[in-house]
């Protein structure tokens, strides 16, 4: 379930791609969210679960929702449009890489020296991506820097997320997030590409794509990521996230015959590595915790 999650979430760069081709960024948000909510709507039915939020909860599910669907979609989305879906599957797999920094500066956690290196040696990877020989930005900078403002902003969705997973479960988290974001990303829609998304003509690959961004991407692979979570854990199922760029590089060179160089399979190589070295190193601390315990 860990791999689909992530298989789901690595091709779901390719299929935005192909919706850009007949849609604009807001429209194909404005969509995709609306399915999902559906959909999560009838599997919360099915599993005849209660919809209740506390209204004391109501501020940080919208605070929730701001920051992810809402800032998230806009800086990936429209990172998209400039990059190509290998690069931006790599800046986005640096948000598990920026957590710890999170923690430090949030919640005064302590960053071990595995951590700092980690960081730098992902962070490095990117720079490879988007850097040519001479130096010079190979990826649009302005694609790039609107990924990182979606990372910082599923870093800040973190925060408020923490609040509510004890309360909610992920089903009513995922419908109410979804939900919300639909609602946000309605009055922009209709006011700036509402007249382009009755004009457009999509493909059956660009509708096909649409569905399975909603189906796929928003719904399973937010339950198949819990279900792991449950299963494994919340650091084990991590590691599976470093390998959602190996999935879009993959999936890329295949529907869009984009050309994966050597250039970016060292960066994505980096990135990996350097994530990977911060999950083991979490992994290791949590085992010797469980062991001193028993």
């Amino acid at each position: 379930m860990a791999l689909m999650a992530m298989m789901f979430w690595g091709v779901s760069y390719v299929w935005t791609k192909i919706v850009l081709d007949y849609y604009q960024p807001l429209t194909i948000m404005f969509l995709r969210l609306s399915l999902s909510a559906l959909l999560m709507y009838m599997l919360i039915r099915q599993r005849k679960e209660v919809l209740h939020i506390k209204r004391e909860d109501y501020r940080t599910f919208f605070l929730l929702a701001l920051f992810s669907p809402f800032f998230y979609f806009i800086g990936e989305t429209y990172g998209l449009m400039h990059v190509s879906p290998t690069i931006a599957a790599v800046v986005i797999a640096t948000i598990p890489l920026f957590a710890p920094v999170l923690g430090f500066l949030g919640f005064r956690e302590r960053l071990s020296a595995i951590n700092i290196a980690g960081f730098f040696i992902s962070f490095a990877g990117v720079w490879v991506m988007i850097l040519d020989q001479e130096f010079r930005f190979s990826a649009s900078p302005l694609g790039v820097l609107l990924l990182f403002f979606a990372v910082a902003a599923a870093l800040a969705n973190l925060v408020y997320l923490k609040r509510l997973t004890s309360r909610y479960t992920p089903f009513t988290i995922i419908f109410v997030q979804n939900g919300l974001g639909a609602m946000m990303f309605l009055p922009v829609f209709l006011l700036f590409e509402s007249s382009g998304f009755l004009l457009a003509r999509p493909s059956y690959a660009a509708l096909g794509s649409l569905l399975a961004l909603a189906l796929f991407g928003s719904t399973l692979a937010f339950v198949f990521y819990t279900a792991s979570v449950r299963k494994l854990g919340i650091a084990k199922t991590s590691i599976f996230g470093n390998l959602i760029p190996i999935f879009a590089a993959i999936i890329s060179a295949i529907v869009l015959k984009e050309t994966i160089d050597p250039g970016k399979v060292a960066g994505m190589l980096l990135v990996i590595g350097g994530l990977l070295l911060t999950q083991l190193s979490f992994i290791k601390k949590k085992q010797r915790t469980l062991a001193a315990g028993n």
